[in-house]
């Protein structure tokens, strides 16, 4: 059997240089993706031209730059990673081989061979955030659990993150000992 051997992480993306290469509607798609899960990510957009929607959405975001020139190389400098979408294969394919050389995270929409990372489900509620993959195999699949997710988790999920961190902070002893502790009170949410 297949299995998943992605590695989840959690980035910030308003410290890292983001760059989007494509201006039409999977440029939309991924802007809006990034800026739902991180508002004040860092992300250069650059294309030609834009959909009105995306410019919309940029307007609302300080922290978003809409650049009207073609992709150059040069545009590579000072970024961490990169995503693709324009309508041509040869581009999105140079941008990716491009990016490989210079170390960068690379996206190229909709080719998984061309991915060093994959844009997921992410249910978000206050603190609590779950990505979902599917292996770059099934992004419908991904929806579903995330729409699934959003229902059973209850809204109130902050209030008792927020309640255990204030609680973890007025513990004593060693890291196993607070790990116990934790580990005790929060057993609860596995048996339900």
């Amino acid at each position: 059997m297949e299995r998943n051997e992605l590695y989840p992480i959690f980035l910030k993306l308003n410290n890292l240089n983001v760059m989007i290469v494509g201006g039409g509607n999977v440029g939309l798609e991924k802007l809006s993706f990034l800026l739902k899960s991180s508002p004040n990510a860092n992300v250069e957009v650059i294309a030609p031209r834009f959909l009105p929607e995306l410019e919309s959405l940029a307007g609302k975001h300080a922290s978003v730059k809409l650049t009207y020139r073609k992709f150059n190389r040069w545009m590579l400098r000072k970024r961490h990673m990169v995503i693709a979408c324009t309508d041509d294969l040869k581009v999105n394919k140079r941008i990716y081989d491009l990016s490989r050389k210079r170390y960068l995270i690379c996206n190229i929409a909709d080719t998984p061979p061309l991915c060093d990372y994959y844009l997921g489900g992410i249910v978000t509620k206050g603190n609590v955030k779950i990505a979902i993959s599917t292996n770059g195999k099934s992004p419908t699949t991904a929806k579903r659990l995330r729409e699934f997710f959003e229902e059973v988790i209850p809204e109130d999920i902050n209030t008792m993150v927020e309640n255990l961190n204030e609680y973890r902070k007025t513990l004593k002893g060693d890291f196993e000992e607070k790990v116990q502790k934790m580990n005790e009170i929060t057993a609860s949410l596995k048996n339900k």
